[in-house]
């Protein structure tokens, strides 16, 4: 592969070789030197892919806030309507989409470890026109938005503000559906610079035609759903150059191929079971919010909320750039027949993880005060947001294990186990009990909270338990059988013949 694309090759020398790195786990006795050598190495591999993966989720994340921001300035009815599309519209589209991606990770990423790099950009384009194919459908919700949003209980106004603002997505939501399969095609090779590079031009571009959009040429709602989405199909149509050109994908992308329809069934049972596991732990959160609408008081109750979940969010999308690390190099040591380097790797990146979620941990219980008042003045939702706060310092802390988790799982292909945990997790158990608390005792808000942390807290230990009794040279046989079985490798003896 080539130098400038920003590539950590899995097999390298032991002075830095995957390959031989396996040699020396394997031995029954290692030097502790020895292991915080390696143990270095195996940051800088992550710290490579990570960086950068962190910039992506943060700058495509922007890209709504942005929109968000603008629309706040034309009323709090159209900003009413735009932040309730964002939570139980985007959110539920969202949710299937991303989750439907993280396919292509455990696919492309085993198959990038494996050496079958012709293979990736069928497995690519077999994810782009299922992805399409979903996103069709979902398109009907956006169109007609307005009923669903008076079903979850919102007012008629806020309900017609939000499906216009929803019907201006639309084609957003198509630009995501492709993006999200490209992406994951690049990140499986540890292609990332380019990528925040190509979403920081975005977000800039965004920016400036949001402005001219909302406050000089007075589009209104509409006007500012349409340039989000014209922004997305902007970093689509870059990011799809990108892989066409680049000199970085000559060898995984050979051109459209009809062998994209084959072995299809295999690949989408995969991406289905992908698309449950990470729609649960979106949607979980989501609904929590939701709920918060429907208590006493609930003006109060949702915008503390709303604004704890606001930093929740902004931490939870560093973690999502570095589970994406994780599952990157758990699925190309497995690929490459490196069981131990691969789990290694895991205990690597949850060390690193921790360490970093305790200390943002405490700098919110430090700066709880100050984080408070930088989204309002209002001294009830000051004290309200406080109070929440230590909730929201246990739930940063769970960040630093539970994504990096779902990342290990996705890179070792175990989304239809976690999706069955997510389910006894979240919505039976947690999701009952925060029901419980906020509606039937006074914790209100605060006791929502704590169902959503109790399931997140049962889904950790679970992923813990799955991930310490895993036997890691299984996975590299059970790798080995999902090439096949998602098409990859007689896509790749079908080329070559």
């Amino acid at each position: 592969m080539e130098e400038g694309s920003n590539v950590v090759v899995p097999l390298l020398d032991v002075d830095g070789s995957s390959g031989g790195f396996e040699e020396l786990l394997r031995r029954e006795s290692v030097p502790l030197a020895m292991l915080v050598r390696l143990a270095a190495w195996e940051a800088g591999n992550l710290w490579r892919i990570s960086w950068a993966s962190i910039l992506i989720t943060l700058f495509s994340f922007m890209l709504s806030l942005v929109s968000q921001m603008f629309v706040g300035h034309l009323g709090e009815l159209e900003l009413a309507g735009a932040s309730i599309t964002n939570i139980g519209i985007q959110g539920l589209a969202y949710g299937i989409m991303i989750g439907m991606a993280s396919a292509v990770q455990t696919v492309c990423g085993q198959a990038y470890g494996a050496r079958h790099y012709m293979a990736m950009g069928v497995v690519c384009q077999r994810a782009l026109v299922l992805q399409l194919a979903t996103a069709i459908p979902i398109a009907f919700l956006y169109w007609f938005a307005g009923p669903f949003l008076r079903l979850i209980g919102q007012e008629a106004d806020v309900a017609a503000a939000g499906q216009l603002y929803a019907r201006g997505l639309v084609p957003q939501l198509l630009a995501f559906a492709l993006f999200c399969p490209m992406q994951r095609f690049l990140q499986a090779q540890n292609i990332v610079n380019p990528v925040a590079y190509i979403t920081l031009a975005v977000l800039i571009f965004h920016t400036f035609a949001s402005w001219l959009s909302v406050f000089v040429l007075g589009l209104g709602l509409l006007g500012a759903a349409l340039t989000l989405s014209f922004s997305w199909w902007v970093l689509v149509v870059l990011t799809w150059v990108y892989i066409i050109w680049s000199p970085a994908c000559k060898e995984t992308w050979t051109g459209l191929s009809l062998l994209a329809f084959r072995g299809l069934r295999g690949y989408a049972k995969l991406a289905f079971a992908s698309a449950v596991m990470l729609a649960l732990e979106i949607w979980y959160v989501q609904g929590f919010v939701l709920l918060t609408g429907f208590l006493p008081n609930s003006e109060i109750a949702l915008d503390s909320l709303s604004i704890c979940i606001n930093y929740w969010n902004w931490d939870f999308q560093i973690m999502l750039g570095l589970s994406y690390a994780a599952s990157i190099r758990v699925g190309n040591e497995l690929g490459a027949g490196n069981p131990k380097v691969a789990r290694f790797s895991v205990i690597v990146v949850v060390t690193a993880s921790i360490a970093f979620s305790i200390l943002v941990t405490l700098l919110v219980i430090v700066l709880r005060y100050p984080l408070s008042t930088l989204y309002t003045s209002s001294s009830r939702i000051i004290e309200a947001v406080i109070s929440l706060m230590p909730l929201l310092a246990i739930s940063i802390f769970l960040n630093g294990i539970q994504p990096i988790l779902s990342g290990v799982a996705v890179g070792s292909g175990w989304q239809a186990i976690v999706a069955y945990v997510n389910v006894g997790a979240y919505y039976l158990i947690g999701l009952p009990i925060g029901c419980l608390l906020g509606y039937k005792t006074s914790l209100g808000a605060a006791g929502i909270w704590w169902g959503l942390i109790i399931g997140v807290t049962l889904q950790t230990i679970a992923l813990i338990v799955i991930t310490a009794r895993t036997n890691w040279d299984k996975e590299v046989e059970k790798a080995m059988q999902r090439l096949h079985y998602t098409g990859v490798v007689p896509a790749v003896d079908d080329v070559i013949a």
